[in-house]
């Protein structure tokens, strides 16, 4: 048998090319470094001391200034140095941009990232999940929001009642008018 399988099915399976298993998989993994054939147990870069496991991979470095994150994929050490260096220079490395976001609750010190932050839609401020809530969080425009909110509700919901009313298609006096219905409900 060449690439594995059994008597019955010689095509299904191959061999892992780890020279200390070879064991017959018949779900193998092929490596997309070195193109080699493995079993579960070997299929990582790692697991199989992969020659090319940095292949298609991209490199970066952050600047300890301003935290900014710079792509230094194919640099070798130095390349890496003057990039920095020349990032540095550029007059774009702020270390103010450094200080990350915190939630602007009293004694609250939670960092703000992308996935732990809400905006209040009353206030138009960004919290934590913990004080998303306007009434977990001091909420300046909470009750001026709310109250045109809901006036403008009211507005519209009278505006679509007197439009429904005027069709016929309330009880009022248009419905009185005509014919007695059919069917009568007690």
């Amino acid at each position: 048998m060449a690439g594995g399988g059994t008597e019955a099915f010689p095509d299904l399976g191959e061999h892992c090319q780890n020279p200390d298993c070879k064991l017959l998989d018949f779900l193998p993994f092929t490596c997309d470094g070195c193109k080699l054939v493995f079993c579960l147990e070997h299929r990582s870069y790692k697991s199989h001391s992969c020659p090319k496991s940095d292949h298609g991979s991209r490199t970066v470095s952050i600047c300890e200034t301003c935290s900014l994150a710079i792509e230094t994929t194919g640099f070798d050490e130095e390349g890496i140095k003057s990039l920095l260096e020349k990032h540095e220079k550029s007059g774009n490395c702020d270390p103010n941009k450094k200080k990350k976001p915190i939630c602007p609750v009293k004694r609250c010190r939670e960092v703000l990232t992308f996935a732990n932050n809400l905006t209040c839609k009353d206030c138009g401020v960004k919290f934590c999940l913990k004080h998303r809530f306007p009434t977990d969080h001091v909420c300046n425009k909470k009750t001026i929001t709310t109250a045109r909110t809901s006036s403008r509700w009211n507005e519209r919901f009278m505006e679509a009642l007197s439009l429904r009313n005027e069709k016929g298609c309330g009880r009022g006096s248009s419905v009185s008018s005509r014919s007695p219905p059919s069917v009568r409900s007690f």
